[in-house]
Order: structure tokens, then sequence, then C-alpha cells
């Protein structure tokens, strides 16, 4: 079947994710054959470096053989079988390995298959956790600006990107937001490499006038990525546990997109040597090849709901494909190559690499802000004028028309807004950094000239 035949049935049928299917009239999709590391290969052969980690799920390379080898063993003895009264060795041994990386005081894991369900998991958990301790008046939750959690109506509520959520305003659970830190744009002057979290006060004003009122507060810890990869100090976290433990409010740590050595540490709080009381993990846990999630908390929450039956307190939440044997086999080889491999450890020499190439690339440009990094991510902010940090009206779609331009050169992009990306799998190259840099500098001096 030749490529527009099967461009033509796909939107005849598929509603694709976060799209406005009228672009697809102009830029149709584009049917991946095959995969091997960083690198896809489309239908005609045409190979595309995958530098997004395919929604920054691909931890360790396409088609991995020690993921498959994990799948296909784990194949030839169960699929799936229902996790209410039954387990098995994949999940325990899972659960095990887990805890020798967890912050810690995490120590009981509840299983679902996606990153918004382990979300509105980690939600109805810490408001029950209050009910069923004498705290009924915490009814609300408190989250961050430009924060994104999913698109769950549960997940949406706590997020405050307008792009998913203005929509749904009308059915969305009422939360209390507290402005983010924004440290490419500080409205204190400051840098984040040498400030002192001056912002934090817009948190402290917010427990002191909801924080008796609130069962927990949910983040994105270090890096705030839908809205643009912005990244903040540690000394956040720090400060923000710290008055969580003073208003009894729960700290919910979303590490779905920051976990598995993402920011440089296997975990984004590692960065703070903080433990969440919550934290909910998914994407790199199966290196992107199965949908799996899990929301993992402490003894003490899992003791509030650990009572006679009748008494009405367990928690009464399920996903049909919680604990799932074929995640839980791959995503124990995940864990193989991490740390047989020391993954993490060498990916960190890469991202200084990758991190100077895009500035001796980039940074000079006309149009080029700031390029901020944590581990291997890396988020180059296209701006109007250097000057005055003015961004470039999101209706010229800048980003896009270069993401548009930089697919026929076979790179994937996928921008966020006026913010080009680099979240590649771990085990990129050298020589890979440089060819995708080669390609990017083609599609941005095709949009902005150097």
């Amino acid at each position: 079947m030749d490529v527009e035949n099967l461009q033509r049935k796909d939107l005849e049928y598929i509603w694709h994710p976060c799209s406005q299917m009228k672009d697809y009239e102009e830029l149709p999709p584009i049917v991946i054959e095959s995969g091997k590391g960083v690198m896809l290969y489309d239908i005609e052969g045409k190979d595309y470096i995958d530098v997004v980690s395919s929604w920054w799920c691909n931890l360790l390379g396409h088609r991995n053989e020690v993921l498959n080898q994990r799948l296909i063993d784990q194949l030839e003895n169960i699929e799936h079988v229902i996790f209410s009264n039954f387990t098995h060795r994949p999940a325990i041994e899972l659960c095990e390995r887990l805890m020798q990386h967890l912050p810690k005081g995490l120590k009981k894991f509840n299983f679902s298959d996606n990153g918004s369900a382990a979300i509105e998991c980690a939600l109805k958990m810490s408001f029950q956790y209050h009910y069923q301790t004498g705290n009924k008046h915490k009814k609300k939750f408190m989250c961050l600006s430009d924060g994104y959690h999913g698109e769950t109506i549960g997940a949406l509520s706590v997020g405050s990107l307008d792009l998913y959520a203005k929509m749904y305003n009308p059915i969305l659970i009422d939360t209390i937001r507290i402005e983010a830190p924004d440290c490419y744009r500080c409205p204190y002057g400051k840098d984040r490499d040498s400030c002192s979290v001056e912002c934090f006060e817009k948190a402290e004003q917010a427990f002191k006038e909801h924080g008796d009122e609130t069962c927990s507060i949910i983040v994105e810890p270090i890096l705030q990525g839908a809205a643009g990869m912005k990244i903040y100090p540690a000394e956040y976290l720090s400060k923000l546990r710290k008055l969580c433990d003073e208003y009894g409010v729960l700290l919910i740590a979303d590490e779905i997109a920051t976990g598995f050595g993402r920011t440089g540490k296997f975990f984004a709080v590692d960065n703070a040597g903080i433990s969440p009381d919550i934290m909910a993990i998914s994407k790199g846990l199966t290196g992107g090849y199965m949908p799996m999630a899990i929301t993992i908390t402490t003894d003490e929450i899992y003791n509030a709901f650990y009572a006679e039956y009748n008494d009405q307190k367990a928690f009464m939440h399920s996903h049909t494909y919680s604990g799932n044997p074929l995640g839980c086999s791959v995503a124990l080889g995940v864990l193989d190559i991490l740390e047989s491999e020391k993954t993490i450890e060498k990916a960190q020499v890469t991202a200084e690499y990758l991190h100077r190439r895009l500035c001796e690339e980039f940074l000079n440009h006309k149009n080029v802000g700031e390029i901020r990094h944590v581990g291997l991510i890396n988020a180059i902010e296209l701006v109007e004028d250097k000057g005055t940090k003015k961004g470039f009206d999101s209706e010229l779609r800048v980003g896009y028309q270069i993401y548009k331009r930089a697919l026929e050169y076979g790179l994937v992009l996928r921008p966020l807004g006026n913010v080009l990306y680099f979240n590649p799998p771990l085990i990129i190259s050298e020589a890979e950094i440089d060819l995708a840099i080669e390609r990017m500098k083609k599609a941005v001096g095709d949009i902005l000239e150097f």
C-alpha cells in the first residue's frame, strides 16, 4: 500500500492527539515503519532523529534488544491477570527494585496505566487520607501556574495551561493556583543560578491564606515541561517541602516526565534532596514500550486506609490494566540497563556536550533569548526581541513553521509554542547530536535567517 493511500485512510479514521486536524491537510501524518536507537524510519525509508523521545517516553532508544527480550520472555508466561487479589513475580520484583532508587519514605505502590490516571489516583488519595484522619475540612488542591499534569478532569484542574484547560473551566475542580517561578522573565530581576528564590513568597502567601483547607499541592519538580521546559531552582522544592510540613499539606511530585534520569538525577526531587508524600511515575518507567504508571506513597498514608472492610476506608480506585505483567517486565529491563550500564551517569557527559554545541550554534542568533538546560533536556526560547524578551505573536506559529521544515530535513522537534527543545533518549551519541543540530540549524535558518 503506497504512502498517500495510507495517509488517506489514516485521516479517514483517526483523530490524532493534541492536533488541529485541519493542519493535516497541509502536513499529512508521517507513516513510520520502524525505529532503532534514536532513529525513526518512515515507510519510504527516510530517517528522522527522535530528539523528543516520542513524547518524552522513549528512554533507551527504539527497538532496544534488552527490552524486546523482556517482552518476549514474559509473553511465554502470562500477558495479563486481574490485579485485585492476584499478583505476579514481575510486579513484586519491580516494586522491590524501585525501592533502591526512590526517595526515603516512599514504600507503597498503586499501579495504573497512564500518567493522567496516576495523577487522578494521587489527588483522590490525598483527599481521602485527610478525610479519614480527622481533617475533613482539607478539601482544596494547590498547584503552580503553567503546570501540566495530564488531561483527565482532575489532572486538568490542577494544571494551569489555557491551551489544554481553558475550554473545560466550567466543569473543572476549583483549585488554588500559585504563581510559578519564571526564571527567564523573572519579575524580581534575578537569575536562576544565583537568586534566593524570592518568588517563593507567592507560595508562602497562598499557604497563609489557604493552607488550613488544602489537602495537597502538586508540582512538576525542577522542570515544567509543557509550559516550555521552564526550569526553576531546587531550593524552591526544599522550601516547599518545609512549608507543606508546617501546614499539614501533602506534597505530590509529578515525576511522569522528569523521572528516570531526565534531569540528571534518577528522580527530579533528588536535585533538592527531598521526599514527597506521593509520587507519580510513568513514561520512562517502561522505556516508552508499554502504557503503565505507578502512584507511590508512604506507610503513613497507606495506613489511613487500612481497616476492617465494613469501616469503608478502602481506596476504591482501580484500572483494568493495573500491574500489567508485560509493563512490569519491560520496566525491569529498563532498571537492568540503567543500573548495569550506568546510563544516567554516562548521559551527563553527553548532556554537557549537547548544551555546549547548542550554545555554539544558536545562542548568538538574533531570535534566541535563552538556552536553558537540565540533564539532557535543552530548551531554546525563541523571541522577537532579545533585549525586551518579547516573544513572537502566537498566531505566527514560528515554532510550528520550524517544526515542519525540520521534518523535511529528518528531525522531530515538536515545539512548545515558541520553544524548541531537545529531550532525547539517554543513549544518544555525540555524532547523533551533531547530526541533529546540523538539521535543526537548516530548519531554523530557513524560517529565521542567521
